[in-house]
């Protein structure tokens, strides 16, 4: 039986005109978790990893902390949905910065009511794909990795498509995968056990490496 290790990106640029790059703090807290890796003996047979630069950037921020991570296969279907066209597909008018906690708030109920639309197939985001075809390209990368490997393999991506992947293994509805994204922290680690037939939930969205009282302070969500 092998070991899936889903990793969600570190702290990415929330609220700035370019939030697909990791602050300081992402690629600290992704060097912490390549080092926790290294020091459990954990050795990646193989590596999958979305192709946005958050992902590219915590992957090699993991890896400069791990010391030998193979190299990536790039995988498109594990990268995130857009956001900002999920929620201008069912709010077309302006929204206000999340640059306070009202506006935080209020950003991320308009991107609820947004999913929710989006997978229920009552919106069209723009740019973007069905819900129905972005599942099927989390749900490859979990067929990808039962079908080719056997032992401990590494994924990273993003809230959107962890969260589908767990809803997925568990046979959850819609709605629970938007909660399991809401609440998905940064550099967070979620594991599955798998065989050739299945994957099963081990733990989800937990902060191992940072489960110290000096990185309190690192945890994070957007």
């Amino acid at each position: 039986m092998g070991t899936l290790y889903l990793v969600r990106h570190g702290q990415a640029s929330f609220g700035t005109t370019d939030y697909d790059r990791l602050s300081d703090l992402g690629m600290r807290q992704c060097h912490a978790l390549g080092h926790w890796f290294r020091e459990r003996g954990v050795a990646f047979e193989a590596v999958l990893c979305g192709t946005l630069r958050r992902h590219v950037q915590s992957l090699e921020a993991l890896a400069a902390g791990h010391g030998n991570v193979p190299a990536a296969l790039a995988w498109p279907g594990l990268n995130e949905y857009d956001a900002d066209a999920v929620v201008r597909a069912i709010h077309p008018g302006p929204v206000a910065a999340a640059d306070s906690p009202e506006a935080y708030r209020a950003h991320f109920r308009l991107l609820r009511e947004g999913l929710a639309a989006w997978m229920a197939g009552r919106s069209a985001p723009a740019g973007m794909p069905s819900w129905s075809d972005f599942a099927a390209g989390v749900g490859g990368a979990l067929d990808h990795v039962r079908r080719q490997h056997q032992g401990e393999v590494l994924l990273v991506s993003s809230g959107g498509p962890i969260a589908t992947a767990v809803g997925q293994v568990l046979g959850t509805p819609a709605e629970t995968v938007i909660e399991l994204n809401m609440r998905i922290r940064n550099s967070s680690l979620t594991e599955f056990a798998y065989t050739p037939k299945r994957h099963m939930l081990v733990s989800y969205n937990h902060l191992p490496h940072l489960d110290d009282a000096a990185r309190r302070d690192w945890v994070t969500y957007s």
